[in-house]
């Protein structure tokens, strides 16, 4: 009795620690079970991705393929659509270390041996190039991708000048997407925008402050790609017993020119009609002073006409001794 009561106690603790044992097995296999299934969850999630880029204008981008080791590839294909333009593919294929591409896009390359670095740059970075990259890499296991929805931004350029009337006109031209615009202080203000063929837009922003008070206004321009602030000061209004004078003023001087060419026109006319009646007068006198110098010929010649009256007596006795001998 008493070796057997020895054996059932030794019996109860090599059971528990049985059961001990299994349990913690059980454990560990579903503990690897969950960090497998993550660490596979991770490998899925990095090499699938649908990523959002901007990129400035005029800059360099650089767009990666899923971190996959180039040993396991088969093929690297990019995929480009652009727009309205056909589809543009880069590929490599690494059993032959063999590249092909149907793009026309100079700007648009493989900067490193695709063996070693698949990542396609664009450099510069263009309004055109807007589009979708897709990335994809061949491999034993699958395919995975990259896909890159690129929005290229244009800074604005912004200008402020000021209009008639105590207001303020604020323009961010050219930018993409639109800028917003704000005032400090708030004025009365329109708000307007122009869209361009090229994807780009111009905001205008006209504002307006009647009261004299505000006299330093600022324009504020926001952006993705930059703030801005431009401010201008304003000048102060003209009372509107100023703006009644220089009405009067215009008018008057309106009138005094109108008088003024009328007394010309008056004098013009008075002008013509004095020539008109000198001119009529002129024959007149002209045979009114040829009768004195004939009066004066002939009392200035007195001997002339003696010398013809004693001529004249002289030769009328011969032409009458002639006649008489012609008649005998």
């Amino acid at each position: 009795m008493p070796c057997s009561w020895r054996a059932s106690d030794l019996q109860l603790p090599l059971i528990l620690t049985v059961i001990l044992v299994a349990a913690c097995l059980s454990a560990g296999v579903d503990v690897l079970v969950t960090s497998s299934n993550s660490t596979q969850q991770r490998a899925k999630d990095n090499t699938s991705a649908n990523i959002s880029q901007h990129i400035l204008m005029d800059t360099k981008a650089e767009l990666s393929c899923p971190p996959i080791p180039l040993t396991n590839v088969i093929l690297i294909i990019w995929k480009i659509i652009l727009g309205d333009k056909p589809l543009c593919m880069r590929s490599y294929r690494r059993d032959k270390n063999e590249t092909t591409k149907n793009c026309t896009d100079e700007r648009i390359i493989w900067p490193y041996r695709p063996d070693q670095n698949s990542s396609l740059q664009i450099d510069p970075v263009a309004i055109t190039h807007d589009g979708h990259y897709e990335c994809e890499v061949v491999t034993p296991n699958g395919n995975f991708h990259y896909t890159y929805n690129l929005q290229v931004l244009v800074a604005p350029e912004i200008t402020l000048f000021q209009s008639k009337n105590r207001t303020a006109v604020c323009k961010a031209v050219a930018g993409k997407p639109a800028a917003q615009i704000s005032w400090t202080p708030e004025g009365e203000c329109v708000f307007g925008h122009e869209k361009w063929g090229n994807g780009t837009v111009t905001v205008q922003s006209t504002c307006r402050w009647a009261e004299s008070n505000v006299s330093l206004v600022s324009c504020s321009v926001s952006h993705e790609t930059g703030n801005w602030s431009r401010s201008i000061q304003l000048n102060p209004g003209a009372p509107k017993q100023n703006i009644l004078l220089i009405v009067y003023i215009i008018l008057l001087i309106f009138m005094i020119v109108i008088i003024m060419g009328f007394i010309w026109l008056l004098e013009v006319n008075g002008c013509r009609k004095c020539n008109l009646k000198k001119t009529d007068a002129t024959p007149v006198i002209e045979e009114d002073e040829m009768q004195p110098y004939a009066s004066y010929t002939e009392k200035i010649n007195p001997l002339y006409d003696t010398t013809k009256k004693v001529k004249t007596s002289q030769v009328l006795p011969s032409e009458v001794d002639g006649a008489n001998l012609h008649s005998l």
